[in-house]
């Protein structure tokens, strides 16, 4: 056995006395009213706090102001001869503490929450808490513990961690770090955030609402010696306009950069705020497109409703609407709040192909193969309400123009000469087509075989799905 592996056994071997609780205890904690059982010769060996706390006349730690402010006076666990005392802990969370015990224990811990797990203050489905606000509160409070507990080697590990997160947290988690990090002397931490906060373009006056004005002053001084440092920097006369030029477009890009982290925290407040202290264009920004590939419909929402954004807005070379993309990913919540928002769903791209269109066609892929090409998995339902909704809102618009019965015939053709018959008009056709993809794609849940013979009968009812039409599985726009 290696050095390495002796010392991994050695730290789960103690980590199993923590987590076998009560076996060999010798000191038992109340922390948010749950019981935590411990052992004295572990918490001395590896925390000077405990060890005076220890070797104190009074266990409890009443003796002294400092002890005291984290624990609160011992009572006994029950009235028998030998019994243990509980000590009450006062100014550590439960998750906390049980944190720091696992690196007291172990040597090592995680301090970044379980991913996907509901947290407070994230209200984010399926975070993966790296750098959102309930990442950073925990963090914060794991090295508060780690400096009022005296272990110091948690300190720093908790610091780097706290370093990384700020790269992709929000602004104003960046600036809760900073307040931390100036309060408890950290100084690398404090330059990391300092610079980062004045990278962000925030006016003072916000910067003020959030930070003290000492602070503030701070961060635009080191604008201001940033400013200096890159007049310094350019060589030549000459190359003066280029050099702007640069400058500027690298301005640009942290900007963008900025509102997809904020866009990734769901910090849409954030983005606001660049859009309307720094002249942010959301449209330049692809910053909806984004948002639907990304975020969760409440971002889309949010950000659709600051009325920045232009939601018909062609993106990239072919010319994609964020309604194009939601419905390539075939996601009824994005297509509805975009819908919802005068989404247009006859809007074209360079190709000629609207949002329509491509429904068609991954419905038309998947009754007759069987599968998307790009596509690893696809639900049925959620491909029957697009189709559903983008079609019932193309017939809205058709209907407005004053076209429908043209319109309507041109998209919907019909089923054939019995089904065309037996209707007056060319919105009972539609309706009946619509039902027969609808419960084609039913269908296709209940079994291939039976489908694909269905589809041997009908294949030429389903006029215009034309498989080579259309098909972009990579959201490149």
């Amino acid at each position: 056995m290696s050095l390495e592996d002796s010392l991994r056994s050695l730290s789960l071997d103690y980590l199993n006395l923590l987590i076998n609780g009560q076996a060999f205890s010798d000191v038992t904690f109340s922390v948010e009213g749950r019981i935590v059982h411990a052992h004295r010769c572990i918490l001395a060996a590896r925390s000077l706090f405990f060890r005076k706390f220890f070797c104190s006349d009074s266990p409890t730690g009443s003796r002294s102001e400092p002890l005291g402010s984290r624990m609160g006076p011992a009572s006994p666990r029950d009235t028998t001869g030998g019994s243990q005392v509980v000590i009450p802990v006062n100014s550590v969370g439960y998750e906390v503490f049980l944190l720091m015990l696992q690196f007291l224990y172990s040597g090592q811990v995680s301090i970044v929450p379980q991913k996907h797990e509901p947290r407070p203050n994230c209200g984010e489905r399926g975070c993966w808490h790296t750098h959102c606000t309930s990442a950073v509160d925990l963090a914060l409070d794991t090295l508060a513990a780690a400096r009022s507990f005296g272990v110091e080697q948690l300190v720093v590990l908790t610091q780097k961690q706290l370093a990384i997160m700020v790269e992709k947290a929000s602004i104003e988690d960046v600036m809760k770090v900073l307040l931390a990090s100036r309060k408890q002397d950290m100084h690398q931490l404090w330059t990391t955030c300092s610079n980062l906060v004045a990278k962000s373009g925030l006016p003072p006056e916000i910067l003020a609402k959030h930070i003290p004005i000492d602070i503030v002053a701070k961060i635009e001084e080191l604008r201001l010696k940033s400013s200096f440092s890159r007049r310094s920097h350019m060589p030549h006369h000459h190359h003066h306009h280029h050099h702007d030029l640069s400058v500027a477009a690298d301005l640009e890009d942290q900007k963008i950069r900025r509102m997809r982290r904020a866009l990734d925290s769901s910090d849409v407040e954030l983005v606001k705020l660049m859009v309307m202290g720094e002249g942010l264009n959301l449209d330049e920004a692809l910053a909806l497109h984004y948002a639907v590939e990304n975020c969760s419909r409440e971002v889309v929402k949010a950000l659709l409703e600051l009325g920045a954004a232009d939601v018909n807005y062609p993106a990239g070379p072919v010319g994609k609407t964020p309604l194009h993309v939601a419905s390539e990913m075939v996601s009824p919540d994005m297509v509805a709040v975009l819908l919802d928002h005068h989404a247009d769903p006859n809007v074209r791209t360079i190709e000629g192909i609207t949002p329509l269109d491509i429904l068609r066609t991954l419905t038309s892929d998947f009754l007759f193969k069987g599968a998307v090409p790009g596509l690893t998995h696809i639900e049925p339902n959620k491909l029957r309400l697009c189709l559903e909704l983008v079609q019932s809102a193309a017939l809205v618009i058709s209907r407005e123009e004053g076209n429908a019965a043209s319109n309507s015939t041109q998209m919907y053709p019909q089923m054939n000469e019995d089904h065309s018959s037996s209707n007056s008009g060319n919105v009972g056709s539609l309706n009946l087509d619509s039902r027969m993809v609808y419960l084609n794609l039913g269908a296709a849940q209940g079994g291939r075989e039976d489908h694909h013979h269905h589809h041997h009968r009908h294949g030429s009812s389903q006029g215009g799905c034309d498989t080579s039409m259309y098909h972009h599985p990579h959201h490149e726009y």
